[in-house]
């Protein structure tokens, strides 16, 4: 029986094959006696039906997580929803979709190329978070997402996997804040996601985010391989509500920007 550890681990496993940084960064933040706690886990896909939230989110769910706030990013034409465990220090999990009725039609049908390739049943697999890129894809088709959508390309691109892995600083204890964190990382030689300002989000905001930009690695295209951006490390620091209790939620204005740590152009 797979256990919440089994499944934490697989993502783990498969997001460092792919985002080089965040290893270097986990390997950095211990050497320093920091013990890493996760704040959470993110997940892309594509609003298509049988492979949407609810089909990603169904392997956590079995294993106890409960759905919270959902969350609409017009800009991006983006739904999400976000994911607690009840059981303390536990990621919570962030899982987005592309609307695709609002890209245009030639944009939809190579996604629709893409998706009828898949295999019946394919959303219903136990890994399917972790299941890599389960279609073939041209860099031409990627180049054209490309320019419609960074987030359809990315998808076409990487397929199932988790896009970013987040630093809880809350339980840092060697950083008194996210600037500290973020210095530190730059001095060490990392380049960090400036749209918007490094540091996302405000103390009123009750959450401040900040997160590298993507590594870029080699992905093989049926017609050519090149070096394209994948995943991003995060960093989240919370702080409580008026009525006490810690903020468990997003902020959209922010995770907007957040976004753009994939992508191939900064704006």
């Amino acid at each position: 029986m797979v256990t919440t550890s089994d499944l934490l681990d697989a993502l783990w496993r498969d997001y460092v094959a792919s985002t080089p940084q965040a290893a270097r960064i986990h390997h950095l933040l211990s050497a320093r006696g920091e013990r890493i706690a996760n704040d959470h886990v993110a997940l892309r896909t594509y609003g298509v039906a049988g492979l949407g939230i609810a089909e990603l989110a169904r392997p956590f769910e079995a294993l106890g997580w409960e759905p919270k706030a959902p969350y609409r990013f017009e800009d991006k034409h983006l739904v999400a929803r976000y994911w607690q465990h009840p059981t303390p220090g536990l990621p919570k999990v962030f899982i987005s979709e592309l609307v695709l009725a609002e890209l245009s039609a030639a944009a939809q049908q190579v996604i629709a190329g893409l998706v009828e390739q898949l295999p019946a049943g394919f959303g219903a697999r136990a890994d399917l978070p972790w299941a890599g890129r389960p279609w073939r894809v041209t860099h031409a088709q990627y180049t054209q997402l490309l320019a419609e959508s960074e987030y359809a390309a990315w998808v076409a691109a990487f397929g199932f996997r988790v896009n970013h892995f987040t630093v809880d600083v809350n339980a840092l204890s060697t950083f008194p804040d996210l600037a500290t964190l973020d210095a530190f990382l730059v001095e060490q030689g990392f380049t960090l996601n400036d749209a918007g300002g490094t540091i996302k989000g405000t103390r009123a905001d009750c959450l401040e985010q900040s997160s590298t930009r993507a590594d870029s690695v080699e992905v093989a295209f049926t017609d050519r391989t090149c070096s394209i951006p994948s995943c991003y490390y995060e960093f989240a620091k919370r702080y409580p509500l008026p009525s006490g209790e810690l903020f468990h939620g997003f902020v959209p204005a922010s995770a907007d920007k957040i976004f753009e740590s994939t992508d191939v152009k900064p704006r």
